[in-house]
């Protein structure tokens, strides 16, 4: 090797193939990926796992999180996610909610010809909305969308194990632990499979 290949980490050189040489012959070798392989008999085979949660709340990693952790202990688990609307009345309100806003923005920006074409005599508190537009409208937008965001968070992360309801966040107040969450599953894995060897 040359002085100057060693201090500037050159590779050798290659050698020079006379054409009377042939290549040496390279056997190339398919390689197969392992697949994971169908599971037969897992623990949770046949068995379905709901998680209800509020996706207005970011509660979507939690969810996705526990999926992740139910599918790995028990093999052949249908993990299903799915977000938890709000009530009725709630829906209805936040769907109101940026009527009000454009309502208060179309107000404070055209008031003055808005009130007259509906016959009404302008109302002094529409003065003080109008002497300080950037502030009204801004509070109204910021409070408005606060307010819509509350009213479309359910704040729930319900489990069901085949359609039986194992925890609710809404009536613990609290999201499940991981360790928690495999119990209470395992113990109703547990007792669906008993209930199924006696019938």
């Amino acid at each position: 090797m040359d002085r100057a290949q060693i201090l500037l980490h050159h590779p050798h050189p290659h050698p020079q193939h006379h054409h009377h040489e042939q290549p040496p012959v390279v056997a190339h070798e398919i390689l197969e990926a392992p697949t994971q392989k169908p599971v037969v008999g897992g623990i949770g085979l046949g068995s379905t796992v709901k998680i209800d949660f509020c996706s207005s709340c970011s509660y979507r990693g939690n969810a996705v999180t526990m999926k992740r952790m139910l599918e790995t202990q028990f093999p052949g688990i249908d993990v299903v996610l799915a977000n938890y609307p709000p009530s009725l009345p709630k829906r209805a309100v936040a769907k109101l909610v940026p009527v009000f806003q454009i309502g208060v923005v179309g107000i404070v920006l055209g008031g003055e010809q808005i009130f007259p074409m509906l016959g009404v005599r302008t109302p002094p508190w529409y003065y003080s909305l109008r002497a300080n537009k950037f502030g009204t409208i801004a509070s109204t937008w910021l409070l408005g969308n606060a307010l819509q965001s509350f009213l479309q968070s359910s704040g729930a992360f319900e489990v069901y194990c085949d359609d039986e309801l194992v925890f609710s966040k809404l009536r613990e107040g609290r999201f499940p632990g991981e360790i928690e969450l495999k119990d209470i599953v395992g113990r109703r894995l547990a007792n669906s499979d008993i209930s199924h060897m006696l019938s």
